[in-house]
């Protein structure tokens, strides 16, 4: 298990980030989304929990086979995915992510969004108080992100919001910039396979990092897109663009509900301490089956011709002509 704290600031409001964090997943979902891999959403409705009130259930399905590695994508199905369940009670949400054809292997993160800059050291104190954890500050402004990812007008060195005048942020902004929020991430990675952890471990825990430090910039760089929506406006444009998204992968499930009643009581739901696994196929994968058309490995001619007995076999030495005729092959 490799557990890691990151620290997320942004030039926004806990309030006007509970608008801007619904729009920059929907968006950021679609626009990752292409021929056949992406974000799949299987369920979005409300949800009551005893303890941390109402809320917002969703599960979807991350298709990403070519995104992994080399050596991940040797050892794992053609169609692979791995199974996103969150429950958001914003400002407090539970993201749990978890593979069926991995059994070994999920990621936990519990996020808390609080209005200043970094600065609270104990906000997790109920939930990590005794394990060791690094602790990650992500700088939206002057941390790198891959070349594939960047874009100028979503570089929040360039960009300033015409709604609300902030942006161009510079080195050692979050020092002294107003207003200034945090999201604090506390997250948990496992993948207890014996020679394959810490590798796989570090590895998850990069592409975290770097899916942090890309949606954290989308969310402030889209601000004036975001800025005047409602709940309810929000909310539409969730559904709209989830149901866009599936179409965009090739999934064409019926439309993707938002309804405002939750369809078990609260006493009957309740975020699991981790969530069950998916089911991917009942068929092997594609890496396990025997090709159908394999050709025949041809370890010895077709046919044998042996020498006729009537006549004498001629011996291929050095200086002695041989004739044309075929020899017994020789024999292993």
């Amino acid at each position: 298990m490799l557990l890691k704290e990151y620290r997320i600031c942004m030039p926004l409001t806990v309030a006007e980030y509970k608008i801007g964090q619904l729009y920059m997943i929907s968006k950021h979902s679609h626009e990752q989304s292409d021929r056949g891999e992406g974000v799949e959403v299987v369920q979005n409705e409300p949800f009551e929990d005893p303890h941390h009130g109402n809320g917002q259930f969703t599960e979807k399905r991350v298709y990403l086979n070519s995104k992994l590695p080399s050596w991940a994508r040797a050892v794992v199905p053609k169609i692979f995915y791995v199974t996103e369940k969150a429950w958001n009670y914003y400002p407090y949400t539970i993201t749990e992510y978890t593979c069926s054809f991995l059994p070994k292997f999920s990621i936990h993160i519990e996020t808390k969004y609080e209005d200043n800059k970094g600065s609270n050291n104990s906000i997790f104190d109920s939930e990590a108080k005794d394990l060791e954890r690094e602790v990650c500050f992500i700088d939206i402004a002057c941390d790198e992100i891959p070349e594939r990812y960047y874009k100028e007008s979503e570089d929040p060195k360039h960009f300033k919001s015409e709604k609300t005048g902030r942006g161009q942020l510079r080195e050692g902004w979050r020092d002294s910039h107003q207003p200034i929020m945090c999201s604090y991430k506390l997250v948990t990675v496992k993948f207890e396979v014996w020679g394959l952890q810490t590798r796989v471990e570090q590895f998850v825990h990069k592409v975290v990092r770097d899916i942090l430090l890309i949606g954290h910039r989308q969310a402030f760089a889209w601000v004036d897109e975001w800025y005047d929506m409602t709940m309810d406006e929000v909310r539409e444009f969730e559904r709209a663009t989830q149901e866009a998204t599936n179409k965009k992968i090739g999934v064409f499930p019926p439309a993707v509900s938002i309804s405002s009643i939750p369809l078990l009581p609260s006493s009957v739901r309740s975020a699991p301490s981790s969530a069950p696994s998916t089911p991917l196929s009942t068929d092997a994968p594609e890496f396990l089956s025997v090709p159908k058309d394999r050709p025949r490995k041809k370890s010895a001619p077709e046919t044998l011709t042996l020498p006729d007995p009537e006549k004498k076999a001629t011996l291929n030495l050095p200086g002695i002509h041989s004739s044309d005729k075929p020899c017994r092959p020789k024999s292993e």
